[in-house]
């Protein structure tokens, strides 16, 4: 692997180290040979990995941290008041956002970047379990825990590096990629763009300029604002789906134990292959179809893309299920990370469809106000499909309250369609599950704020 152009940079300070995406970066900096220190509100069980590797990591943020630093890199969610941040634009430091560090890294290596409002995580990473497979040894930076590893990364011996690219702050136009994924552009992270759709189709157009002329985008072309940009990105296009205009078209499905077997049918090279995947409901059968059309564009073995599926063992808090008892009572438990509507809707989608005939109680935590203000209408018809509804307070991110978007006005408009919703506010959800554990057998925790310290709880009490 060829050097790095920054290696007088030889202290590095990430501010938001333990964020997503950020600590995937900071572990590979740190185990190339870079003096790696950072800072964050709160220590997770991949920041102890992280010091372990010899990253000195502060809970809090303290400018005297960054004294001795030759780099500043830092998180998106930061804010520009930190007292951090502030300092080294005092001190007149080198400050870059996480993706344009992502970008410096890709470099040296050929690079995969999959980029898309829904699918991003699950796509790179079974991306990555194909090359394993494929004995490719590839690096990887991913925003959730393989499973497998238990790690959001990896550091590889191979020439391939596999990243998942981020359009929410329009920090994914560092990256350029030799070959691109889009898996989807839907109406989120709006507010970054103006509210403004075409804005957010834009930017995909820009990701996608960026390829060199000898690269290649895989578009899934049953989305139907990828079918409105197809026409503007000038690079070799590989589109995939279920409609026969693909070139990999998915067809044959079927469901055996649990198990999705289907065929992928090469219209170009009229071929068909046969797969299976251990993953639930059809988005994923999106998310596996670009991970194997990019492998066989890459010239990996039918044989290696089928182990390296079998392999996959899925991505913390995508679907993520635990099977547990109360009161001798049997309970899945899924844990999912999905917030928008069509990740929600895709979630319960799945989950009817690997349980059928069995009730299920979801327990979600809606994640911005922004968001939750936008997509208001599409977020009551999602959710009024569940079985049974808890709903948490609106977890703020960075966000001031917005007058008039509560959960508790969310509920009530579910309550028009589902008399089984109820507000829970900022109390503990626990009472509740156990009085009417009964009445379901499958449970979900979803949302992306702190609703996964929740399901830790559940598995606490109901191991």
């Amino acid at each position: 692997m060829g050097s790095l152009g920054f290696q007088k940079f030889k202290k590095i300070h990430m501010i938001g180290i333990g964020g997503s995406g950020m600590i995937g970066v900071a572990t590979i900096l740190q185990k190339r040979g870079f003096k790696v220190t950072g800072s964050d509100l709160a220590i997770t069980d991949e920041l102890k990995e992280l010091k372990k590797l010899g990253a000195k990591v502060q809970i809090g943020h303290v400018p005297k941290l960054i004294k001795n630093a030759d780099l500043v890199v830092a998180s998106s969610a930061i804010s520009k008041k930190n007292p951090e941040l502030a300092y080294a634009n005092e001190s007149g430091l080198t400050i870059i956002p996480r993706a344009e560090m992502l970008g410096t890294l890709m470099r040296p290596y050929r690079s995969i970047a999959i980029a898309g409002s829904h699918g991003k995580t699950s796509t790179t990473s079974i991306i990555a379990s194909i090359f394993n497979a494929a004995n490719l040894s590839p690096t990887y930076v991913v925003g959730g825990q393989v499973l497998s590893v238990g790690r959001s990364s990896n550091l590889g011996d191979g020439n391939y590096i596999i990243v998942e690219a981020d359009e929410s702050d329009g920090s994914f136009l560092h990256l350029q990629p030799d070959v691109a994924v889009v898996t989807n552009i839907d109406n989120d992270h709006l507010s970054f763009y103006d509210l403004d759709q075409e804005k957010l189709n834009q930017s995909f157009v820009s990701f996608a300029e960026n390829l060199p002329f000898y690269g290649y985008i895989l578009l899934n072309l049953d989305d139907v604002n990828i079918r409105k940009i197809s026409r503007d990105i000038h690079r070799k296009q590989i589109t995939f789906g279920f409609n026969k205009k693909n070139r990999f078209q998915i067809n044959d499905i079927k469901l055996i134990n649990g198990v999705q077997k289907f065929q992928l049918t090469d219209h170009t090279k009229k071929r068909n292959y046969k797969f299976s995947t251990n993953l639930s409901g059809r988005h994923n059968l999106y998310n596996v179809t670009a991970a194997i059309c990019v492998a066989i564009e890459e010239n990996i073995s039918v044989k290696n893309i089928s182990k390296g599926l079998l392999d996959f063992q899925g991505v913390g808090r995508r679907f993520e299920l635990s099977k547990l008892y109360f009161k001798d009572q049997p309970h899945v438990l899924i844990d999912d990370y999905g917030h928008h509507p069509a990740e929600i809707l895709s979630t319960i989608l799945a989950t009817k469809e690997k349980f059928p005939h069995q009730k299920f109680c979801m327990i979600f935590e809606p994640h911005r106000f922004t968001r939750t203000q936008q997509l208001f209408e599409d977020f009551v018809k999602v959710l009024s499909t569940a079985d049974f509804l808890l709903l948490l307070d609106i977890y703020p991110a960075s966000e001031k309250p917005i007058k008039g978007i509560t959960t508790k006005k969310l509920a009530a408009q579910i309550l028009k369609n589902n008399k089984n919703v109820h507000y829970i506010g900022s109390r503990d959800p626990m009472e509740w599950l156990q009085e009417n554990y009964n009445d379901f057998s499958i449970v979900i925790t979803q949302g992306a704020g702190t609703i996964s310290r929740l399901n830790n709880e559940i598995k606490k009490k109901w191991q």
